[in-house]
């Protein structure tokens, strides 16, 4: 790495003074615990871009799938199908409900489950689908909706990594009976750590809510009350609220949203541009129904190149690179052996680039020349 050059990182939230502000102004309003004012706030906010009825903000997404699943009466002896080709926390919310996570493969070209793959592993003990908008890119929302409804299941959107992304002009997080975001500090706007559940469905937003909280009414919402509020407990409830300091900055970090996403876009063509004659390295693709976030901007690699080496000679060089993410059968938490072809070839063959809103075009020209000398120099 040349010492005069500074690093160009995998990734790196965007931030200025307003998030400063809205911290600050949390601190001086004395609510800084979770499901306060502010947090009540970014429900309304995600509710209204999702176009959902309900939206309940959460600590991190992990825990807003396994609320969900839980909401959702997932139990053991139940079995989830899952998309194969995502971050493991996906599948680890299936387990703490005590089921089993069935995997399936996902399209070469989106990275997103492969609907005629999922229909295949259906069997009795099937209680419902896990899609994931992988990487950013939309799902085949439309063909999963179906599919679930044929057979009685329910269907989950993981749109960890989609929050502004769309699928035939619908947001995601629109899709399947519940949906969750992420708001992790890797993801399109963050808080540093949260997500967001949205649904239409009232029971299943009160259960999230309630469990969110120890299985209780929140102290913010027995405020003001007549008589003293003294809460009952009839369930094991979690402790995953969202405090108000962290949904004040994703407040600010939501109103910027369209900013960031035009600039990111802006990254991907120029990127698909600049590697165009890259030997061994192709550019993504999203197919023209839907509208991806770039969450993650992972090349394919031929298999004549070390994908692994030439992560390792990327970051020799400064710039931040990684996998694009796991292919969930192989990792021996879940002894779970499916077959998953397509997930085990993106799996050796995604290369992570720099993506954020503040990656410049001469940072990205350095990243692009960096790919090329890494991948020819072989």
């Amino acid at each position: 790495m040349d010492p005069s050059l500074p690093a160009v990182p995998l990734t790196r939230p965007t931030t200025d003074h307003r998030e400063l502000e809205a911290v600050e102004q949390v601190l001086a309003s004395g609510w800084l615990a979770g499901q306060g004012p502010r947090g009540t706030e970014l429900e309304d906010a995600f509710a209204r871009l999702t176009g959902r009825t309900h939206a309940v903000a959460v600590n991190n997404c992990t825990a807003g799938l396994h609320l969900s699943l839980a909401a959702l009466g997932v139990g053991p002896g139940d079995e989830v199908l899952v998309a194969d080709y995502t971050f493991p926390a996906t599948a680890h919310a299936v387990l703490y409900c005590g089921a089993t996570p069935r995997f399936a493969d996902v399209r070469l070209d989106t990275g997103t489950v492969d609907v005629d793959r999922l229909a295949e592993r259906i069997t009795p003990r099937t209680r419902g689908i896990i899609g994931v908008d992988a990487l950013g890119v939309p799902a085949d929302w439309d063909a999963l909706e179906l599919l679930a409804r044929g057979h009685g299941l329910f269907l989950l959107e993981d749109a960890a990594c989609s929050v502004g992304g769309t699928f035939e002009g619908r947001p995601c997080g629109a899709f399947g009976d519940v949906a969750v975001f992420s708001l992790h500090a890797r993801k399109g706007i963050t808080s540093g750590e949260g997500g967001v559940v949205v649904t239409d469905d009232a029971g299943i937003a009160d259960r999230v809510r309630s469990m969110s909280c120890f299985g209780q009414r929140s102290a913010y919402a027995r405020q003001g009350e007549a008589k003293l509020a003294i809460p009952e407990f009839g369930d094991v409830g979690y402790n995953y609220k969202l405090s108000d300091v962290l949904a004040a900055i994703a407040l600010v970090q939501l109103d910027k949203l369209d900013g960031f996403l035009a600039r990111r876009r802006v990254l991907a063509d120029r990127y698909a541009d600049l590697l165009a004659d890259v030997p061994g390295v192709e550019a993504p693709h999203s197919p023209g129904d839907r509208e991806p976030t770039w969450q993650t901007y992972a090349v394919t690699v031929t298999e004549d190149v070390d994908r692994d080496a030439t992560v390792l000679a990327l970051r020799a060089r400064g710039i931040g690179s990684q996998i694009g993410t796991y292919a969930l059968h192989r990792e021996p938490v879940y002894a779970a052996p499916a077959d998953c072809p397509t997930s085990d070839l993106l799996f050796r063959r995604h290369l992570a680039l720099p993506m954020y809103a503040d990656l410049t075009d001469a940072d990205q020209d350095r990243v692009v020349a960096a790919v090329r000398e890494a991948v020819t120099s072989r």
